[in-house]
């Protein structure tokens, strides 16, 4: 029997904001660099009468409506409310292009599309006469064509609808049940056309009350929580419902490139992320204790080396424990100033997160770990906990998720988070989906103690010709601490030795070279030899570390930066390989002639 009883995504969040007083921040949005922060009450009040507009507007139990915005006090208001009709979410991420957009909402048949701004309503606006099933359109904040409705207009549709059918927010919420359909995820692939993830609401809420007992804080602390990966991303969303479950406010960052700054504002007590925030973090602690001068570089660069030589497990000496005492209390403390001061612990996704970084973040007092899912599974597999934490491992199963490992390495899970199947994809889902429930991953990897660690995507994995099998992913994220070094791609399928596609990270090298744009362009910086020579360091110090087959033994620099927008990574950051090496593939012939 399942821990626990089943329940509907609404059930929960009203269950957190009771424990709230009426006017208490509930939900803030970062707009134009501006806070706008709305209390519990308005909160409820909006939920019910936008999901009364949309029952004026025609939106029933079982409908499909998209929901293309940025992070929002009205994401949430608008995803409540669909759910409280027993209608059924289509989160599209704000980086998604036109056609992906028209083929979603064509595949989820979806009769509403809310818009969160013209910007990207223009994106979609050249698709829009090729989407038949759709009716209405919303946007969030202003209307940008014929016939769109304003987010306030269906906000007082909705009064007018209370004012008439005073119990009909109640009664239609009565006939939603926690196995009814509650949102169609679309996968971001790094191959295809994107799949739409069936997902129930006890899907994502048996999810969520299982990982409210892995994250590390203490609920009876007061504090907030801080947002700023996609709630179009199922693991952003299911977290967002966790805090309002457990009770916490949240604060929807505007800007990725202002999180540090919006940590110290709001200084939260636990925040989500991809790997890429902590290793920057973590190179910019490093680069600025090796430029620092005098007592203050010596104190820093002793400390940033002994937090590099902390253990995550395993009694210290008590020599050990002295230093690191009165580095405590000279450097990390002010380290942790940076992330606002009250923070109580760092969740990593998406990505590996390299046991360096890992370490290094958790030696200076935040606890850091990382977990790991798929939208197929609410999303959350495994995930750390707290008094068991072990590097590079991805924890262990949640509460009534069973991991096993199949004859081949791959991971396979069965649980109350396990997806439908895919929408309209009965192949695709039989493929996946077994009868006796168990969903196969994907992904290779093992157990250790009951710990998970992940290998590589099964269709990442590299064969190289001498018969030698290479996961490229964990070399990736190693890569990717270095300083001059941006992003990488591990390549050599079929290949005699592996070799990196890499994208420098200019600032570094102009840094370290004393360059600024006057000395040399951006083209002609990455073909210096002085430069490639700083890049081949870093990769020969990832080298040290590596079996000699799995050793980059050569490299290109890519010209550019891998985006979404050039088709080169899915909307959750992950690289699409084939059409990486399909783009680049005179430079891969170079490295191998």
């Amino acid at each position: 029997m399942p821990t626990y009883a089943p329940r509907t995504l609404f059930s929960l969040v009203d269950e957190g904001l009771a424990t709230m007083a009426p006017d208490a921040v509930c939900l803030a949005t970062k707009r134009n660099r501006v806070w706008t922060e709305t209390g519990r009450r308005d909160v409820q009040r909006q939920i019910r009468q936008f999901a009364l507009g949309l029952y004026a507007l025609g939106v029933r139990k079982g409908d499909r409506v998209a929901l293309h915005a940025e992070n929002s006090t009205r994401w949430v208001i608008v995803d409540q409310a669909v759910l409280s009709l027993g209608a059924v979410t289509v989160p599209i991420y704000a980086t998604q292009p036109g056609d992906q957009i028209a083929f979603i909402l064509n595949n989820a048949e979806a009769s509403v599309y809310v818009v969160s701004t013209e910007a990207l309503f223009d994106h979609f606006a050249p698709h829009a006469e090729n989407v038949s099933s759709l009716e209405t359109t919303i946007g969030l904040y202003g209307t940008f064509s014929d016939g769109m409705l304003a987010y306030e207009d269906v906000l007082e549709r909705g009064a007018a609808q209370d004012a008439e059918t005073p119990n009909l927010f109640e009664q239609r919420r009565a006939t939603v049940q926690p196995g009814d359909l509650a949102s169609l995820v679309y996968t971001s692939g790094t191959t295809g056309k994107p799949k739409g993830v069936m997902l129930t609401h006890n899907n994502i809420a048996s999810n969520a009350r299982a990982s409210l007992e892995r994250i590390p804080f203490s609920q009876d602390e007061e504090g907030a929580m801080l947002s700023y990966l996609p709630l179009s991303h199922v693991f952003e969303r299911m977290l967002s419902i966790l805090y309002l479950y457990a009770g916490y406010p949240i604060y929807f960052v505007e800007d990725y490139n202002e999180i540090l700054e919006d940590l110290r504002t709001v200084r939260p007590l636990h925040f989500s992320t991809v790997p890429r925030l902590l290793e920057k973090v973590y190179m910019g602690i490093r680069q600025r204790a090796d430029e620092s001068d005098g007592l203050q570089g010596v104190l820093l660069r002793w400390a940033v080396g002994l937090a590099e030589q902390y253990e995550l497990q395993g009694a210290p000496s008590a020599f050990y424990q002295m230093q690191f005492a009165l580095a405590d209390l000279l450097v990390y403390q002010r380290l942790r100033e940076r992330f606002g001061g009250r923070l109580q612990g760092i969740t990593s996704g998406s990505a590996a997160l390299s046991p360096r970084v890992m370490t290094f973040i958790n030696a200076i007092g935040i606890f850091c770990g990382q977990g790991y899912g798929m939208t197929e599974t609410s999303p959350v597999i495994s995930v750390y906990e707290k008094g068991d934490l072990r590097a590079g491992s991805v924890g262990t199963p949640v509460t009534d998720v069973e991991v096993r490992i199949a004859d081949d390495g791959e991971i396979v899970v069965r649980g109350p988070n396990v997806m439908q199947g895919y929408y309209k994809r009965p192949q695709s889902t039989a493929e996946v989906l077994q009868d006796d429930g168990w969903l196969r991953t994907g992904d290779i990897g093992h157990v250790e103690d009951g710990h998970l660690y992940i290998t590589d995507r099964k269709k990442s994995m590299l064969k190289l010709s001498t018969g030698k099998y290479v996961a490229p992913q964990p070399i990736e994220a190693e890569l990717e601490t270095q300083r001059t070094i941006e992003q990488a791609m591990v390549i050599g399928d079929d290949r005699k030795f592996c070799a990196a596609l890499l994208v420098p990270d200019r600032a570094a090298l102009r840094h370290h070279l004393a360059l600024d744009a006057d000395d040399a362009s951006d083209e002609d910086l990455i073909q210096r030899e002085d430069a490639r020579d700083l890049i081949q360091r870093d990769v020969n110090e990832v080298n040290q570390n590596l079996p000699h087959w799995e050793q980059v033994k050569a490299f290109q620099v890519i010209p550019q930066p891998l985006s979404v927008e050039a088709g080169e990574l899915t909307p959750t950051l992950k690289v699409k390989r084939r059409v990486v090496k399909q783009k680049y593939s005179d430079l891969i012939d170079s490295i191998y002639s």
